[in-house]
């Protein structure tokens, strides 16, 4: 009785064809009807035959009218694509979310007027595989003027990787180029004295900063320092400064950031990374009483593992903030200055990012008229200039990074030396 219902066989229903719903059946009559359309018509009737031939031309027309559409539309995303100064991919473990990594992206600004003397630049900044975001960037293009008779711009670059937390690279950033400013505009320069002084005034402003003696305390920061004491002396950065003039490149580096030159071709470091066992610093630490301890690599008292930075203050005299100061003429064969954090130099060689860099720039699009909205140049609301090949080459480097399993914050700056 349980497999009967009506008179109806429950077993023998199960096993027949299932009912066709309505939705199926009407899916499988426009298949059928659009497989009726390739049936050629008779040919015996010229009425038939004039009714396919109207009908052939519309259709002829309806698929010429698709595919203009379709190349109007890859047009436009193409120019879309081109002009955008940002790179953005769907590979969430190469690319973070670049909204939430610290990156700095400059927007075009219409019908602005571009200066021949600003520099064109790209510069990207990601927090990369790291919980928090610790490097800081600044660009100030013609911060300030030579004491000559030409009174040439000067422009400034710098690139800070905080340890311990972010307020001292923030710190760095807000005032390193003022400092530097106050020393360039004392008059009879000497750019070596000018930059060992500012980085000590800048490690001392940290310092009276950090300890709250200054005018402002670090509980008083928006940094997410989990030391926010009135003694938080265990935080520091490392700072690469360049300073660019019409003749010559001044780099100043207190740790383990770099600059780096590429001329015609050739990569020739402006810096040389601060490590614990780097012979002369390991022999200059030992000398202050200090020891390098080899713990998941070699690091001063086996914490630090750079030997100079601007803060640290519970690491001196062992760890000090004087910068290696390096002076290079300009020359017509340089195309373009790499400033990074190790982020990027743990793990991309400095013959491959010049590579990488010369091959955006020279691939680089023409340049359109300065008030175009198409220009290669970006101007911001603070004055700034981007260059797209620069931008692009930024980008890739920074990519190129996080492919490589780069597992700290990674900054990057690139400065097109051809057009200044």
């Amino acid at each position: 009785m349980a497999g009967m219902c009506c008179g109806v066989n429950v077993a023998e229903t199960e096993a027949a064809t299932p009912v066709e719903t309505s939705l199926e059946a009407a899916r499988r009559r426009r298949m059928e009807i659009h497989q009726f359309r390739f049936v050629p018509a008779p040919t015996d009737t010229s009425v038939a035959v004039q009714e396919n031939g109207r009908k052939r031309q519309r259709a002829e027309k309806g698929v010429t009218t698709t595919e203009m559409k379709r190349q109007k539309l890859e047009s436009t995303v193409t120019i879309s694509l081109s002009t955008s100064p940002v790179v953005v991919s769907d590979e969430k473990e190469v690319v973070p979310d670049l909204s939430e990594s610290g990156t700095t992206q400059l927007g075009y600004m219409e019908n602005e007027v571009v200066s021949d003397d600003l520099p064109k630049f790209g510069m990207t900044s990601v927090c990369g595989r790291r919980r928090d975001m610790e490097d800081t960037v600044a660009i100030h293009p013609s911060f300030t003027k030579e004491n000559s008779e030409t009174s040439r711009n000067l422009h400034f670059y710098g690139v800070y990787d905080g340890h311990g937390c972010s307020h001292v690279a923030m710190k760095c950033k807000d005032r390193m180029h003022e400092i530097v400013k106050d020393e360039v505009e004392k008059g009879g320069i000497d750019w070596k004295e000018a930059m060992i002084q500012s980085f000590s005034l800048m490690d001392k402003e940290v310092v009276d900063f950090s300890s709250g003696s200054g005018s402002s305390s670090v509980s008083a920061s928006n940094c997410r320092c989990e030391l926010q004491t009135p003694q938080c002396d265990a935080v520091g950065s490392t700072a690469v400064v360049a300073v660019v003039t019409p003749d010559k490149i001044i780099v100043s580096n207190c740790g383990d950031s770099r600059a780096v030159l590429c001329r015609n071709g050739v990569a020739i470091p402006l810096s040389v990374d601060h490590k614990p066992d780097r012979p002369d610093e390991l022999n200059r630490i030992q000398e202050a009483g200090g020891r390098v301890i080899y713990w998941d690599g070699a690091r001063v008292l086996g914490v630090l593992a750079m030997s100079r930075a601007i803060g640290d203050n519970y690491l001196k005299p062992y760890v000090i903030s004087e910068p290696e100061v390096t002076i290079t003429d300009r020359t017509a064969e340089d195309e373009c200055l790499i400033l990074a954090s190790d982020g990027l130099w743990d793990v991309v060689s400095n013959e491959t990012a010049c590579g990488v860099a010369r091959m955006c720039l020279q691939s680089s699009r023409p340049s359109s008229p300065a008030s175009s909205p198409e220009n290669d140049i970006t101007v911001t609301s603070a004055g700034e200039s981007s260059d797209v090949a620069c931008s692009d080459a930024s980008i890739l480097l920074t990519k190129l990074a996080l492919a490589r399993r780069s597992t700290d914050n990674v900054s990057v700056v690139v400065v097109d030396l051809r057009k200044l």
